[in-house]
C-alpha cells in the first residue's frame, strides 16, 4: 500500500513541485478558477465577498483585536500579511545573488542590472505619456515589474532554446526588477507617514541586527522581533511588505540556502495562489472588452508587451555597443529581444501595485485584467518569438 501511495502520489506530486513550469501552471489555474467562480452568478457574489468581509463591519484599513491594530479583511490579510513572507523569500534571494551570485561584482552584475533599470524606465514613460493629466497616472509603476515564477517558467518550457547564460540574466534582472519595485512600494505607494511606528521599526531592526552581532542564533527571538517588526511596518505608513524584505536581510549569510530551500514550496505552491485566488477575483460586467480600450488600460498593455523589451534590449545594447558589457554565452540581440518580451510577464507583482496604486475596486479591476491580457500576451509572444528561431548561434557567431 505505502509503495503503490509513494509511486502513484507522492512521487508525481514531488516531481510538479520541484519542476519549474509548474508554478507558472499553477497560478494561471487559480486565475482561471477565480475568474470563473467571480463571474458565476450568486455564486460568484459570495466568493467575491468572502475575500472582501471586514472584520469590523467598516471598510477601514485596520481593525482592532486586544489593543492591535491588524488588517480589515482577508484580502488585506493576504496583501499585507501574507506576502510579507513572499518579500521575505525575495530579500533572501536578492542578499544571496548579491553576496555569492550573478549580483555579486560589478562586471557581472552590470548587465542586469542596467537592463532592469531600462525595463522599469522605458514602460513608466510609456505608461505616464498615456495617461498623462488622468487620476489614473498613479498606476505608473504596474507596468515596470517582472513576474518571477511565469517569466523563468516559460523559459523552462522553451528548453535548449533559451541558453544557460540567457536564464542566469534573466534571473539576475527578475531578481533585480523585484528589488525596484519594493523600493517603489516603498517611497511611492505607502499612506500617511506614522512616526512612532517607524522608529519601532527601525528599533527592532537594530534589535535584530544587536543579537545576530553577539553571535546569538537565529531563532526564536529574531522571529518574535522579525514579527513585531511586521506590526510596526504595517501601521507605520510604509508598506508591510518592506518588512519581509528587511528581516531577509539579517538572515545570516550561511542561512540563506537553508530558509530559501525551507519556505520556496509555502510560498510558491499555498501563498501565491492563495494571493491569485483572491486577487483576480474580478467581475467582468457587459461590455468588459471596452474597459481594455481605455488609457488605462493601453498603458498597462503597452508598457508590459512593448515597454519592457524595448527598455531592457536599449539599455543593455547601449551597453555592449560602448564594451562595457558582455552578452552571455550563446546570447545574441535576438535573444536579448526575446528576453526582454519575456519579462513583460507583469501577473504577481503588477497586480499587487494595481491594488496599492487605486482605492476604487472597479479602477483595480481593470488594472488586473489588462495586467493579465498583458502578461498572457507576453507568454504567448515570448514563445514564439523563440520558437521562430531557425538556427542557435554562439556569441561568436553572432558577432
Amino acid at each position: 500500500m505505502k509503495a503503490r501511495l509513494r509511486k502513484h502520489v507522492i512521487s508525481p506530486l514531488n516531481l510538479f513541485l520541484h519542476d519549474s513550469r509548474s508554478i507558472g501552471i499553477t497560478l494561471l489555474v487559480c486565475t482561471a478558477v477565480s475568474l470563473i467562480i467571480t463571474n458565476w452568478g450568486e455564486i460568484g457574489a459570495h466568493y467575491l465577498a468572502m475575500w472582501n468581509y471586514s472584520f469590523s463591519g467598516t471598510d477601514a484599513h485596520h481593525f482592532q483585536v486586544i489593543g492591535l491594530e491588524l488588517p480589515n479583511s482577508p484580502l488585506l490579510l493576504i496583501n499585507d500579511g501574507l506576502m510579507a513572507i513572499f518579500f521575505f523569500l525575495a530579500g533572501m534571494e536578492i542578499k544571496r545573488e548579491m553576496l555569492e551570485g550573478e549580483l555579486a561584482s560589478i562586471k557581472q552584475s552590470l548587465l542586469p542590472v542596467v537592463g532592469a533599470i531600462g525595463g522599469m524606465i522605458v514602460p513608466a514613460i510609456l505608461f505616464s505619456l498615456i495617461n498623462k493629466g488622468t487620476e489614473n497616472i498613479r498606476g505608473w509603476a504596474i507596468p515596470t515589474a517582472t513576474d518571477i515564477a511565469f517569466t523563468l517558467g516559460v523559459a523552462a518550457l522553451l528548453g535548449k532554446r533559451i541558453p544557460t547564460g540567457l536564464k542566469i540574466f534573466l534571473t539576475a534582472l527578475a531578481i533585480i526588477d523585484d528589488l525596484g519595485a519594493i523600493i517603489v512600494i516603498a517611497i511611492f505607494y505607502g499612506s500617511e507617514l506614522h512616526v512612532a511606528y517607524l522608529l519601532g521599526a527601525i528599533s527592532l531592526t537594530a534589535i535584530i541586527y544587536f543579537l545576530n552581532y553577539k553571535k546569538i542564533a537565529f531563532g526564536i527571538w529574531q522571529i518574535i522581533f522579525g514579527i513585531a517588526l511586521w506590526y510596526c511596518m504595517f501601521n507605520s505608513g510604509i508598506h508591510a511588505t518592506v518588512a519581509g524584505v528587511i528581516f531577509a536581510f539579517l538572515v545570516p549569510t550561511e542561512l540563506l540556502k537553508k530558509f530559501e530551500t525551507k519556505i520556496h514550496i509555502p510560498v510558491y505552491f499555498i501563498i501565491i495562489p492563495i494571493f491569485a485566488l483572491a486577487n483576480t477575483a474580478i467581475p467582468l460586467p457587459e461590455g468588459s472588452l471596452a474597459a481594455l480600450n481605455t488609457k488605462l488600460s493601453w498603458g498597462i498593455k503597452l508598457g508590459l508587451c512593448l515597454g519592457k523589451p524595448l527598455g531592457i534590449t536599449l539599455f543593455c545594447y547601449y551597453l555592449v555597443k560602448r564594451k562595457w558589457a558582455e552578452l552571455p554565452e550563446g546570447v545574441n540581440l535576438y535573444k536579448l529581444i526575446g528576453a526582454g518580451i519575456l519579462a513583460g510577464v507583469g501577473f504577481t507583482m503588477s497586480i499587487f501595485i494595481s491594488t496599492l496604486a487605486f482605492d476604487d475596486i472597479a479602477t483595480q479591476n481593470s488594472a488586473k485584467v489588462s495586467v493579465l491580457v498583458a502578461s498572457i500576451s507576453a507568454i504567448l509572444i515570448g514563445y514564439i518569438w523563440f520558437m521562430f528561431e531557425k538556427k542557435p548561434q554562439t556569441k561568436v557567431e553572432a558577432n
